[in-house]
């Protein structure tokens, strides 16, 4: 009888789930859940590697879960990111939610009118800081209709990333003549919060060292170009000093490329006589780690764009986030020449749709706990026949 009862149940519990009844934890989407419209206003330009597979990131985890997402670029201009966002907001048929990234602390204003307005509002990538953290307080106390944010804990990342190149400098007895190792870094800019995270990083990196010395923290903007010339100038510096440059410590990966272009006009072998590292995981920094000139590149953060419509695929679904904290932090995760293979046919296809989003999705019962670690994504990745990889 009981061995019966146990097959009846299974039955109806495979029948449930099949009609949308039921749906297991962790699974995809129920077939009767509610379709999502999401906006996301992107900070980046057309064509900035990183911005761009955020973006990808959440439309591939859209397509799994049952949102549509829709992305407007700001092209690097704040104001025109306000235009966008504030546009949205004064929608007649306004989204369920609303993703903005507070660079620059551009995205204040359309937090504010998004929450007058009802709409449902993630930060991405950069929350408050300063007075706006102060004036406005947490999520959901003031702004009601700010549900939280999905950052990564870059401090931890630029720590990571300098403590690689004085590893590599202390292994190759890279010393100047005054028996120090010398770095340059490169940052983005002093006022964006991931921009401060990882330079705070670095600098925690560099403190603990008394035997490393870090002679320029400049800013090239987050650009190739601009990194290069400031690369460029410090090399020459070094020579006039009688410095010998141990490595280079770069905010992101067009500007350890950058840096890389000038250490190459200036007769340096990149990955024989200095070392560089960047962040951002793009396709043209894991071409350079394979070819030995890039010593590490950090990161996966543009997986936030995906890991963000899990949260709010979730939410949707009554299992808050905020059940856990309404602040996640998702760890990076450094690619070098030992674990380039796992990922890089993901990276340098932008192959998202091979990710399973769904297997993300909190558990019964452990709303707000999430394991987005590259671990997990190396696990959830499926062969372009469907096999697992």
């Amino acid at each position: 009888m009981a061995e019966r009862m146990t097959v009846i149940l299974r039955i109806w519990l495979a029948v449930s789930i099949a009609c949308g009844i039921l749906a297991p934890a962790g699974s995809a989407v129920a077939a009767d859940a509610k379709p999502l419209n999401i906006v996301f206003v992107s900070p980046g330009k057309t064509g900035e590697v990183y911005w761009d597979m955020v973006a990808q990131t959440m439309q591939a985890a859209g397509r799994k879960l049952n949102a549509k997402v829709e992305v407007l670029t700001s092209e690097r201009n704040y104001r025109t990111m306000q235009e966008l966002g504030l546009g949205v907001v004064a929608r007649a048929d306004k989204p369920d939610f609303l993703i903005l990234s507070n660079e620059e602390s551009a995205a204040v204003p359309i937090l504010e009118a998004a929450d007058a307005a009802g709409i449902k509002t993630l930060l991405l990538s950069n929350s408050l800081i300063g007075e706006d953290a102060k004036r406005l307080g947490p999520p959901r106390r003031i702004l009601k209709n700010w549900l939280g944010d999905i950052t990564t804990d870059l401090t931890t990342a630029g720590a990571r990333m300098a403590n690689a190149l004085i590893g590599a400098a202390r292994n190759e007895k890279w010393q100047s003549p005054d028996g120090k190792i010398h770095l340059l870094a490169i940052g983005g800019d002093e006022i964006t919060p991931a921009s401060i995270a990882r330079n705070a990083g670095l600098q925690l990196a560099v403190a603990a060292a008394p035997d490393v010395v870090l002679d320029r923290m400049l800013f090239a903007n987050w650009t190739q170009s601009e990194a290069e010339q400031v690369a460029a100038n410090y090399l020459g510096w070094a020579q006039r000093k009688g410095i010998r440059p141990a490595g280079i410590w770069a905010g992101n990966d067009p500007m350890a490329l950058g840096a890389l272009k000038a250490v190459a006009a200036a007769g340096i072998t990149p990955g024989e006589q200095i070392q560089v590292v960047g962040l951002n995981w793009s396709e043209d920094a894991l071409r350079e780690i394979k070819a030995g000139r890039l010593l590490l590149t950090d990161g996966g953060h543009f997986l936030l764009g995906g890991w963000s419509i899990v949260l709010l695929r979730d939410f949707a679904d009554s299992c808050d986030f905020a059940a856990t904290s309404p602040h996640v932090e998702v760890k990076t995760s450094a690619i070098t020449r030992d674990n380039l293979a796992s990922v890089a046919t993901l990276i340098s296809t932008h192959a998202f749709d091979r990710i399973d989003f769904a297997q993300f999705r909190a558990k019964a019962g452990r709303c707000g706990q999430y394991d987005f670690s590259v671990e997990a994504l190396i696990s959830s990745i499926s062969r372009p026949g469907g096999a697992g990889e």
